[in-house]
């Protein structure tokens, strides 16, 4: 009862963010972008902001082994084919993995293994603009237009670096075919950075920047940009050298323009209708293969490839403030006093620097990242105290559906839930 109790708490508060499905074609973004103002014609008012008052007095419960065990049960499934769950903190760890790893063969999955991260990259392109910041190097109230000069069209205003971080620099999305048929038919396209940037800013800004918050890959994909300008050296170089040895992420890395995952590593499926190319039955339904892609078109939005113990590594190390000095810190944990820019307009901002903040059932504040490839679905996160982290990644059939994703909707509240006395 509890955990159901939970999970209506934390689906209200999920449902109550900006959709994540396109309401128009913009198929190189991982969000929205969605039509500014109320909607003429919807069948529903927009409902009232949400209000999920954080208790600073709410303690983090012991470790419910039971609810972890259920919300990766019975894999593969319609939903997914495999999971890996790794939860830490103060109060007890678990870990657990469910499914198979590929389904030709049906061999069993494992917890040490590598996947997509997805939008979790954000999480580290902004640590690197943060330690640049911290070495006086960028200045986040410095322009765009300052560091990346003729980057940007000469209508647009000025755009902050930190407006970049937060997502509200009104800066637009590529318009692109919205459709996985599209995206499949162009699975190992290599994008360049500034091709991406280049065919977003063909639209006119959304918002005066710093007015509202939109996320978008455009934004990590400039700031990667400004990460190369300033040090003159790669994004992925950057990267590496700052935080993933650093760190000790030996499992984890960068693909630039490969499509293929090195070492050990779940297939990713994706379902689609009969008759599309390349299906195969797959229970009541099918699905293609989607492990080997480009991840160009995410860049530094999108492209890490890692593993679940180097995520909570990460976590750990970036708030302990050992990857970004505490002094630069606060943005990751701040989010901006504006409303997010969607159809009703009233919503209030969730996005910090790189991380999104949650305050979870019984007032418990989270904050951390999720991000999707197609056959790939990834999450990390933890209280500010560390008290408690949590890492998955799940192969799930229709990662980038609207929505929040019900596999790891579970395993999020699972990773909270009081255990049943």
């Amino acid at each position: 009862m509890k955990l159901a109790v939970a999970c209506l708490a934390l689906a209200t508060t999920f449902v109550t963010l900006p959709a994540q499905a396109a309401t128009r074609p913009t198929s190189l973004s991982s969000s929205p972008t969605p039509a500014p103002g109320p909607q003429l014609g919807a069948s529903s008012p927009c409902p009232p902001p949400a209000v999920v008052r954080p208790d600073p007095d709410a303690a983090i419960p012991p470790i419910n082994s039971a609810a972890l065990e259920q919300a990766i049960a019975g894999l593969p499934a319609a939903d997914a084919t495999a999971a890996i769950v790794r939860v830490g903190g103060s109060k007890g760890s678990w870990s657990g993995v469910s499914g198979v790893a590929d389904l030709a063969t049906l061999r069993k999955a494992s917890a040490h293994v590598r996947f997509r991260a997805g939008s979790v990259t954000k999480m580290f392109t902004t640590a690197v603009v943060l330690q640049l910041v911290a070495e006086g190097r960028i200045s986040l109230a410095g322009t765009v237009q300052d560091y990346l000069p003729g980057l940007l069209p000469a209508s647009y205003p000025e755009v902050r670096v930190g407006q970049l971080l937060n997502h509200t620099s009104g800066l637009p999305a590529p318009t692109l075919p919205g459709t996985f048929e599209w995206a499949y038919r162009t699975r190992f396209k290599t994008w360049t950075p500034n091709e991406y940037v280049a065919l977003a800013v063909r639209n006119p800004i959304e918002f005066t920047p710093g007015t509202r918050q939109h996320y978008l890959n455009t934004n990590t994909f400039v700031a990667g940009l400004l990460i190369e300008q300033v040090t003159g050296r790669s994004y992925e170089h950057e990267v590496t050298a700052r935080i993933l040895r650093p760190v000790g992420m030996r499992d984890s890395y960068l693909p630039g323009t490969s499509p293929r995952i090195r070492g050990p590593h779940h297939k990713g499926y994706q379902s689609v209708p009969a008759g599309f190319d390349d299906a195969i039955p797959y229970g009541d339904s099918h699905v293609v293969d989607m492990t080997e892609t480009s991840v160009t078109s995410t860049w530094a939005s999108g492209d890490l490839i890692s593993t679940t113990a180097d995520l909570e590594k990460f976590v750990k190390a970036l708030f302990s403030g050992m990857v970004v000095p505490t002094a630069q810190l606060a943005p990751m944990f701040t989010v901006p006093d504006v409303t997010m820019y969607d159809e009703c307009g009233n919503q209030p901002a969730v996005y910090t620097s790189g991380m999104t903040r949650l305050v979870l059932p019984g007032g418990i504040v989270a904050y951390g990242k999720t991000g999707a490839r197609h056959g790939y679905a990834a999450g990390v996160g933890a209280t500010r105290d560390l008290s408690r982290t949590l890492v998955y990644s799940v192969n799930s059939t229709d990662a980038k559906a609207s929505g929040q994703n019900q596999r790891t909707l579970g395993i999020a509240v699972a990773a909270f839930a009081e255990p049943d006395a």
